[in-house]
């Protein structure tokens, strides 16, 4: 027998931007796991289990990607700090930024999802010595040096 309406956990869902290296493929179990002990690591396990961060949804390509992560309704300060201190995922480092609180999923992903830049431009740019291949996702430039990546911007590249 379900509980009455009043007794049930109330939620609310955060849009989650990730951005990393092109050649980086974080998965949504490696995210999940990644969530879970930064959560541990700032709240402490009392904590984490309190704010009960669980990704939702979880979509990736190209070194852009989006996620939907469920917390407890009174714990989304803590949940968004705790989304804050993922530094790498996969052995990937990574950047996550969230764009947004719901509560409800479908609010979630159409007030905030769904506009992540398709499949990134892959191009050659004169960088540093020489003409370098690169990715370009709008405003960011990763140029390959060697078996790495470098940022850069659109003004890094006009310079040259």
């Amino acid at each position: 027998m379900p509980l009455p309406k009043h007794l049930r956990p109330r939620w609310r869902y955060l849009a989650v931007r990730i951005e990393t290296w092109p050649d980086a493929d974080p998965s949504r179990k490696g995210f999940q796991r990644a969530v879970w002990e930064s959560a541990r690591a700032l709240l402490g396990d009392p904590g984490s289990a309190d704010a009960v961060l669980e990704v939702l949804r979880y979509r990736f390509g190209g070194g852009t990607g989006e996620a939907v992560v469920r917390v407890r309704h009174g714990e989304v300060s803590r949940g968004r700090a705790a989304l804050a201190c993922v530094g790498s995922v996969d052995g990937h480092p990574i950047g996550v930024r969230v764009v947004g609180v719901s509560g409800t999923i479908r609010a979630c992903e159409e007030k905030y999802l769904g506009e992540t830049p398709g499949d990134p431009d892959h191009e050659d740019v004169v960088f540093g010595d020489g003409t370098r291949p690169a990715v370009v996702r709008g405003a960011a430039v990763d140029v390959r040096d060697g078996h790495a990546f470098a940022g850069a911007t659109p003004i890094d590249l006009e310079d040259q």
